[in-house]
């Protein structure tokens, strides 16, 4: 198994950045893949981007292209998502998962973090 720990969450204003930080621990020696996710209030899990084991293939949710940056660090078994120009939409909950597969994944995913809040102000 996977454990998932986020950080990074907080408050930031319109048109600011944060990083997210996704620290994995457990068996970590197979190859797996993550992805973050995010929830708003009142609405359902979407995926905002997914990066394959090696870290040389990534998707994003159309909303975020541009603006936010997924990648990874396998020798610290940690993820990381870098969103930028921040907007009040971006406000949710921001998991992160883990499945195994070499691949990227929008689907799937195994084992989930407990969450950070985004909260994005005007």
């Amino acid at each position: 198994q996977v454990q998932l720990v986020e950080s990074g969450g907080g408050l930031v204003q319109a048109g600011g950045s944060l990083r997210l930080s996704c620290a994995a621990s457990g068996r970590t020696s197979s190859r797996y893949a993550m992805g973050w996710f995010r929830q708003a209030p009142g609405k359902e899990r979407e995926i905002v981007a997914a990066i394959n084991w090696s870290g040389t293939s990534t998707y994003y949710q159309n909303s975020v292209k541009g603006r936010f940056t997924i990648s990874r660090d396998n020798a610290k078994n940690t993820m990381y998502l870098q969103a930028n120009s921040l907007n009040p939409e971006d406000t949710a909950v921001y998991s992160c998962a883990a499945r195994y597969g070499i691949s990227w994944y929008t689907n799937g995913y195994d084992y989930w973090g407990q969450g950070t809040q985004v909260t994005v102000s005007l």
